[in-house]
């Protein structure tokens, strides 16, 4: 018995191979620095002086580094307590929407569940028709949430599109015939749910998780319109109330005056889009591995 190895032979590449392979690579790396480029420009810029990036003069590196934006910033004492408030709106919400979700998802995704086809048109119909912001900010008022820490996170966990996916990813992903072995072992649908279901279901809450983070992390609106107290104010409502107060001055203001605060300003704009993304950018690189999947098994129509 001959016991070497036999060296695969590689086959010679020709030309017109060679040709298409370059032309492809140079696509992905074009498709990447168009990606990138955007993100790494707002970062010069916020450390840049907003003449030289308004003449061009910043394209890959800061002309100067200058702090002026982030020390204008981080002067507003309020900051640090809305980034906080951020943080735990962030968290609390992913967890109560990925609880209220994958479990209505994974209900829905039951061929046995009583009245099945009712409960998925009392969830769809809301998808495409909304009683409008009046109607949801009385109901809002009438449970006693207004300027409150839950008004942020329990009015809006539920969401349609997040339920269906979970469900279809159910459906595609989980075989019956693991539900009919666990029954055989006397496994109840509660105990198959958590020690089955859930996990075997991590790409699907990692995206979902994902898309519900980076959702209450960039809200404002609903801060805007169900909150008043300056206690409970997220930092994507603080910053646009620092952007516009620096707006009003510097309609206010002339002379060289103006002309340092609409350097300030712009400077402190892009800042604010500096502090307010990198945090959550820097969540996807955990979620990578789990995300194409999740996104196309849950993307698959039933």
């Amino acid at each position: 018995m001959n016991k070497h190895k036999v060296k695969p032979v590689k086959m010679k590449k020709s030309r017109q191979d060679r040709i298409v392979d370059f032309v492809i690579h140079a696509i992905a790396v074009l498709m990447i620095l168009a990606v990138i480029y955007p993100l790494w420009f707002i970062i010069i810029a916020s450390f840049s002086n907003p003449a030289d990036v308004a003449n061009g003069n910043v394209w890959v590196w800061p002309k100067k580094w200058i702090l002026d934006g982030y020390r204008e910033l981080f002067k507003q004492t309020a900051i640090w307590r809305s980034y906080g408030n951020t943080i735990i709106y962030t968290l609390t919400g992913t967890l109560v929407a990925l609880l209220v979700n994958i479990t209505a998802g994974y209900a829905m995704s039951r061929k046995d569940m009583v009245g099945r086809k009712w409960i998925n048109l009392f969830y769809i119909i809301p998808m495409f028709i909304s009683g409008g912001l009046i109607p949801i900010y009385l109901v809002v008022k009438d449970f006693n949430l207004l300027d409150s820490f839950w008004v942020m996170i329990v009015p809006f966990s539920v969401s349609t599109y997040n339920i269906i996916v979970a469900r279809t990813f159910f459906n595609s992903s989980l075989p019956e015939g693991l539900w009919e072995s666990a029954q055989i072992d006397g496994c109840g649908t509660i105990r198959y749910f958590f020690r089955f279901a859930i996990p075997l279901s991590k790409a699907i809450i990692a995206v979902i998780g994902l898309w519900t983070a980076v959702g209450i992390w960039n809200s404002w609106f609903n801060a805007l319109i169900y909150l008043q107290s300056a206690n409970l104010q997220p930092l994507q409502l603080l910053l646009r109330r620092i952007l516009i107060s620096n707006q009003s001055l510097l309609g206010a203001a002339t002379g060289e005056m103006a002309s340092e605060l609409r350097r300030l300003s712009d400077m402190m704009k892009y800042a604010s889009i500096v502090i307010s993304t990198i945090p959550i950018m820097c969540l996807y690189p955990f979620l990578q591995k789990y995300f194409n999947q999740g996104v196309m098994i849950g993307a698959i129509k039933e």
